[in-house]
């Protein structure tokens, strides 16, 4: 029997939300052969869904997620006006 792990994050990054998304979730179309299964949406906030077998790829994957958005929020704000 094999486990399946899977984590739910939401990020609110207020008025930066909307672009923040834009840059992290090209990252995650253009990587298909991702070992864990992870979906983002953007509404209010930024939710990550992902699913894995594996419970140190899904840790790894949140991992690469959270600091790419932590970058573009930092990106972003570093050149606010």
């Amino acid at each position: 029997m094999t486990s399946r792990f899977n984590a739910v994050i939401e990020i609110d990054a207020e008025e930066k939300t909307n672009a923040i998304f834009d840059s992290v979730n090209i990252d995650n179309k253009f990587y298909p052969e991702n070992p864990t299964k992870t979906e983002m949406f953007c509404n209010d906030k930024i939710t990550i869904l992902v699913e894995s077998d594996q419970l140190a790829q899904m840790r790894a994957n949140l991992n690469s997620c959270i600091r790419l958005i932590q970058t573009g929020y930092d990106s972003i704000k570093s050149v606010s006006i």
